[in-house]
């Protein structure tokens, strides 16, 4: 979040010495996520998820501790934290060796920037596609990858 001055001496870890920065996909705040409150059914798994603003601050970080794969990393976890989890694990199945095509491979790469507006990844994809044929590891059919 560019709207945000980060100091990564004073302010790592986020969630320590920034907690205000950190809220859950529904807005609550860390203290709020408590073993106590998941007890009693106030909180569930969504509100332990990550957000695309505290992953994009946490890559910020990242870029700032002289640690670039790091941060593009957390920077493509970013676009893919809104992506259905149901989704994530067929584009994983799809990018497992000679399980996709470069075809399919493409399709997903596709569906990454244009459904997800997730080009960071999109961009990994066609990384993946470009090595995977290189190196002989793409499927030669053109079937969708088989379920997991």
């Amino acid at each position: 979040d560019s709207s945000v001055e980060l100091d990564i001496s004073a302010d790592y870890p986020l969630g320590t010495r920034r907690p205000d920065l950190v809220t859950t996909p529904a807005g609550r705040r860390l203290d709020e996520l408590t073993l106590d409150a998941l007890r009693a059914g106030d909180i569930d798994g969504d509100d332990l998820r990550a957000t695309p603003r505290t992953l994009r601050l946490q890559a910020a970080v990242a870029q700032a501790a002289g640690r670039p794969a790091l941060a593009a990393n957390l920077e493509r976890a970013a676009e893919l934290a809104l992506v259905p989890a149901d989704v994530l694990l067929e584009i994983y199945t799809a990018l497992r060796p000679r399980r996709s095509s470069a075809r399919s491979l493409e399709h997903w790469a596709e569906r990454l920037e244009t459904e997800y507006e997730a080009p960071l990844t999109a961009a990994f994809v066609r990384e993946a596609l470009v090595v995977y044929g290189e190196r002989g590891l793409l499927s030669l059919s053109d079937e969708p990858a088989p379920a997991v």
